[in-house]
């Protein structure tokens, strides 16, 4: 199967009434073994969109945040996020990442305190027993939370993978009033996001080509700035 059809590979069996409206702007529809196959006749506007958005956004110094916490996704969230220079979540989202920032900061700086003492070999001074509780509390904290390691504040705009997984992250962007991007699949609701991108959420390429596409927007974007300073 090539890309272009991964990327319009749908589920035909939990579809979000919602999603009816995206559904018949479909150039083709096509029903193989259960699966419905569409040519997505939007994707490219709606990704080109999404495009314009970040780029405009790190032109004015606007910080990201990718969230992808499925097998599919984690790699590409954190690659991507890095080349860009923006911030991510690929293991678990916790409850009140955003709305209960200050709590968690308080976290990421434990974290970075903890590194701070391995790097400086302080560990080496301390016994055994107490050394594997640290090592064990870094290396959770690590997994929690290294991707937003240097995020100083709640980011301005949110990336989504999988709506459905990661609906609390939608949620509690909502609320803050925080912009997300989402790859939209037809059992998620697109009236959740400002920026809705049709297509499959579960295939690697699919997920990799939107989100690198985001990336280099957001990288176009920092990038005009060095050249114009």
């Amino acid at each position: 199967m090539n890309i272009q059809c991964e990327l319009y590979l749908f589920y035909s069996f939990f579809i979000n009434l919602k999603a009816v409206e995206y559904l018949n702007i479909f150039s083709g529809f096509i029903v193989k073994d259960n699966i419905s196959l569409s040519i997505y006749l939007q994707t490219a506007q709606l990704l080109t969109e999404a495009y314009s958005f970040v780029m405009q956004s790190a032109v004015e110094e606007k910080k990201f945040l990718f969230v992808g916490t499925k097998r599919q996704a984690a790699g590409i969230i954190a690659e991507e996020a890095k080349r860009c220079g923006a911030y991510y979540i690929n293991q678990r989202w916790l409850g009140g990442m955003l709305t209960n920032w200050s709590t968690i900061k308080t976290r990421v700086d434990y974290l970075k305190e903890l590194e701070r003492k391995e790097a400086a070999n302080e560990f080496d001074q301390l016994p055994k027993k107490e050394v594997a509780i640290l090592k064990k509390q870094l290396d959770k904290l690590q997994q929690h939370f290294n991707g937003i390691k240097n995020m100083k504040k709640i980011p301005d705009v949110v990336i989504v993978v999988d709506q459905k997984r990661e609906i609390t992250a939608i949620q509690e962007s909502i609320k803050l009033g925080i912009p997300t991007i989402c790859i939209l699949d037809t059992n998620c609701n697109p009236e959740l996001v400002d920026i809705p991108i049709p297509a499959n959420d579960d295939a690697i390429r699919s997920i990799k080509l939107i989100i690198s596409k985001l990336a280099d927007g957001i990288h176009e974007g920092y990038n005009h700035n060095i050249q114009s300073s």
